[in-house]
């Protein structure tokens, strides 16, 4: 815990402030990203080639971008949260970002975005960061949908996280499918959408 003055912790809006000034500043290593989640700093490298592959196969194919409905897939965009920050594998937002950036510029408020995706990483924190941490983070946002693609969940798995329970930091549905099932975006800009093995390869051996 981080004290002030050596004497007494300071209160939770004063250490959100102090990590908010921290991600501001700091310059993540090449080839790394730098969140805030559930209240702390975390640094980690950028997904391996498969990792990379995956992301780009969903944006690609994401029927969003240019279709006329205002909203686009991005890579590598900041969401921001009160005084939390993410930078999802994938987001669904407007086209016209300006409008719904946050007051200081860094990214667009969570309450913009339609869908945010992640890739899980190999390694037992980077999982549980996907599967638990930033789970909670984006139900207490109220973002209205989490895609999780997960190599690691028995021969591989897609999880559709719907109807965000901020109030309980999870979700009303969680619908877990095995690769080589697929499963449809039910709504929002990328409603009716397939995600299977074109996107995540077959099962995993």
């Amino acid at each position: 815990m981080i004290e002030a003055d050596g004497e007494t912790d300071p209160d939770q809006s004063d250490l959100d402030a102090i990590l908010w000034r921290a991600w501001k500043t700091l310059e993540a290593p090449e080839g790394c990203r730098a969140e805030i989640i559930e209240g702390a700093l975390e640094i980690q490298r950028i997904g391996r080639v498969r990792h990379g592959l995956i992301v780009n196969r969903l944006r690609d194919a994401l029927p969003t971008s240019g279709s006329g409905d205002g909203f686009g897939a991005y890579q590598g965009l900041a969401v921001v949260h009160e005084r939390s920050v993410w930078i999802p594998d994938l987001v669904i937002a407007p086209l016209e970002l300006q409008p719904c950036a946050d007051s200081e510029d860094f990214g667009v408020t969570a309450s913009a975005v339609r869908l945010v995706a992640e890739v899980v990483s190999r390694g037992r924190r980077h999982q549980d960061r996907d599967r638990i941490r930033k789970r909670r983070e984006y139900a207490r946002a109220g973002i209205p949908m989490y895609v999780l693609i997960d190599d690691y969940d028995g021969q591989g798995a897609v999880t559709l996280f719907t109807g965000p329970r901020p109030d309980k930091a999870d979700w009303e549905d969680i619908h877990r499918v095995p690769y080589g099932t697929e499963v449809t975006i039910p709504e929002g800009p990328a409603k009716g959408f397939v995600i299977g093995e074109a996107i995540t390869g077959p099962k995993r051996g």
